[in-house]
């Protein structure tokens, strides 16, 4: 049992699971907009998943404690080239275009974990408010935009809605994790949760997925796709709901970020009836 929770643990720890989330939200584009699988394009965005998130998590504390890192901060750490290598190859096998397009969000990515402000003291999560813009607007670029931009879907007014939906509901889903944090974060961040508390955080949250919701309707035509997303719905309103600052240790580091891949299976089920 001892060995399997470490498995686990470093499943967690090394941001597998994460990257499963982001690569889950790109098959559910691939799905809506019937587009055919690119592998090349959804391992890169799965393995710079776990190379953008372990840089942001470790990289300050590897700096620091560099001589004397922890056996399991070390596996990370090998993990984490391991995935930078796997990134570059995929990097290799698409397109210029596309990679060009990726850029924005990967310095967006790089300037959240890198002090540049201040006198290089603060980097962008240490901004009020802009946290949660930058990590939604990123996964809602690399799950929506560029695997749209890949297979040169022509953008109109349907496409600009659904990037805004992704954006909101990857919003509500970083919720319950800014909850969690309320007895860690300095207050200088100004999460929502701190700014207007747990239960109007809550509140909010209801009201950005019932905006995605009507999203869903306006954007989408395929019936079998909206069942779906109305059990994605109210299984994230549930953990909404449930979310408190004393949360269970893997509530939301495991089932909140497992919210995107129960979507994705769920639509798999309903597509296979």
């Amino acid at each position: 049992m001892l060995l399997l929770k470490r498995i686990f643990d470093f499943y967690i720890n090394a941001s597998i699971h994460v990257a499963l989330a982001v690569y889950a939200l790109v098959r559910i584009t691939e799905i809506y907009y019937d587009l055919p699988y690119n592998q090349n394009l959804n391992y890169f965005i799965f393995f710079g998943t776990i190379t953008g998130y372990n840089f942001v998590k470790y990289a300050g504390v590897a700096k620091l404690h560099h001589r004397s890192l922890a056996k399991g901060l070390q596996l990370i750490q090998v993990f984490s080239f391991v995935s930078f290598i796997a990134l570059c190859y995929f990097a290799y096998q698409i397109t210029i275009k596309t990679l060009l397009y990726t850029l924005p969000f990967a310095i967006l990515t790089l300037l959240y974990a890198v002090p540049f402000l201040s006198g290089f003291e603060k980097n962008l999560r240490q901004i009020s408010y802009l946290k949660i813009i930058v990590v939604a607007l990123v996964w809602a670029a690399f799950t929506v935009f560029i695997p749209l931009i890949a297979q040169e879907v022509q953008f109109s007014l349907k496409e600009i809605l659904i990037i805004f939906q992704r954006f909101l509901i990857v919003v509500v889903l970083i919720l319950p994790f800014d909850i969690r944090d309320l007895n860690y974060d300095e207050i200088s961040l100004q999460t929502i949760p701190q700014k207007i508390g747990l239960e109007k955080t809550k509140r909010l949250g209801i009201i950005l997925l019932v905006f995605s919701l009507v999203l869903e309707y306006l954007t989408n035509e395929i019936s079998t796709l909206k069942t779906p997303f109305m059990l994605f719905f109210f299984v994230t309103i549930v953990f909404l709901m449930r979310s408190k600052k004393e949360q269970a240790k893997y509530y939301s580091s495991f089932w909140v970020e497992a919210i995107p891949i129960i979507w994705w299976l769920l639509i798999l089920g309903f597509l296979n009836l």
